[in-house]
C-alpha cells in the first residue's frame, strides 16, 4: 500500500509541550515546528522520579508523503535498537484532527490537549496504548 501524498503543514499542530500519564509514570513530549522537512520529537517516562527511558524521533518529509520514525533509549541514553535502525511508520491517511500512521496516530482534541495511540507488541500480545497530553 502506498502512503498519499502529503507535507508537514498538514500535521504542524502536533507541536508543543506535553505532559501526561502512562505506565505508572510522568510522560513528556516535546514537539518542535516544522523545520528543514522534518518535526522532531523528544519523550521520557519518569517514575519515582527516575527516568525509565527516552524516545527521540520525528516526521519527515521524503518522497512527497510523511514518515515518522524513533529510537528508543535507556535511562543511561544507550540505545535498545541497532545502531543505524530506527522503527518507521509510514503514513496510512490524514483526517482535519488526526493522522494515521502505521501502529502509531496522533489526535488533536483541541488546542490544549492531543492524544496518541501507540500498538505495542510485546510478549506475543498486541495492545493499543493511548497517551492523553496536556499542553504545557
Amino acid at each position: 500500500m502506498t502512503s498519499p501524498k502529503a507535507d508537514l503543514s498538514q500535521v504542524a499542530w502536533i507541536e508543543g509541550h506535553y505532559k501526561g500519564e502512562a505506565f505508572g509514570g510522568i510522560t513528556e513530549e516535546i514537539w518542535s515546528p516544522p523545520l528543514g522537512d522534518s518535526m522532531m520529537f523528544s519523550f521520557k517516562l519518569v517514575s519515582d522520579d527516575k527516568v525509565v527511558f527516552y524516545e527521540l524521533g520525528g516526521i519527515r518529509e521524503v518522497d512527497d508523503t510523511l514518515i515518522f520514525k524513533l529510537k528508543h533509549f535507556g535511562n543511561d541514553f544507550k540505545g535498545w535498537e541497532e545502531k543505524d535502525e530506527t522503527i518507521d511508520a509510514r503514513l496510512i491517511k490524514i483526517e482535519d484532527n488526526r493522522v494515521y500512521f502505521d501502529q502509531f496516530n496522533f489526535e488533536k482534541i483541541n488546542d490544549s490537549e492531543l492524544n496518541i495511540y501507540v500498538v505495542i507488541d510485546e510478549n506475543g500480545k498486541t495492545e493499543e496504548v493511548k497517551f492523553n497530553y496536556k499542553k504545557q
